[in-house]
């Protein structure tokens, strides 16, 4: 059994708070949350566990103002650079649903350099983003729910067919948090797309 650790890590005046699992030196997994969630979502749904036990490195964060992070007047963009940085995480895969797919999928874009992968979930702001999703070039996995009444599954399309090395996986009849209700599945298909990505 993995255990999940706590930590806090300083960034400028500022703290966040991340749950990490797994060891370090395997591929670098870095899960954000939606605006209703926070990182020990990901311990609840056993998705840290499932992700070392299956040989991945898996840390979420608490964006600030959520879980256990306080709110900071830092721009995500910065937050993660720094965070990236000093965990040391080695091109992570980033995993985004709602408005972390958002956070994920822009930080994707502003610093492709940084990411090897992209497991985006009823991401939002997608449309804004449009005109540059073919510039992304790292592998991902679009995972939306069949019934979203927030991102509606268009978005999940428009992802896969203008990011080059994308697959769309709908959860038919699934609404918006499509992972929560389906974790057995979700697990199935995000360990999936990376064992066949990042062995």
């Amino acid at each position: 059994m993995h255990s999940v650790v706590g930590k806090e890590i300083r960034i400028g005046k500022s703290t966040v708070h991340c749950l990490s699992a797994g060891n370090r030196g395997s591929q670098d997994i870095l899960l954000l949350h939606g605006m209703k969630f926070q990182a020990r979502t990901w311990h609840e749904l056993k998705t840290l566990s499932e992700l070392a036990y299956a040989g991945y490195h898996a840390v979420a964060l608490d964006l600030p103002g959520f879980g256990r992070s306080p709110a900071a007047d830092l721009d995500t963009d910065e937050i993660l650079t720094t965070f990236i940085q000093a965990e040391q995480l080695d091109r992570p895969v980033l995993v985004g649903p709602s408005m972390g797919g958002r956070v994920a999928l822009e930080f994707t874009l502003a610093h492709p350099q940084l990411v090897s992968g992209l497991v985006l979930v009823g991401a939002v702001g997608v449309a804004e983003n449009r005109e540059r999703l073919a510039t992304i070039k790292v592998p991902t996995l679009v995972v939306w729910g069949g019934a979203d009444a927030v991102s509606p599954l268009a978005n999940g399309r428009l992802l896969a067919e203008e990011i080059a090395d994308a697959r769309l996986v709908v959860f038919d009849e699934a609404a918006h948090p499509c992972y929560l209700n389906h974790a057995d599945r979700w697990h199935g298909e995000l360990i999936g797309f990376l064992d066949r990505h990042f062995r």
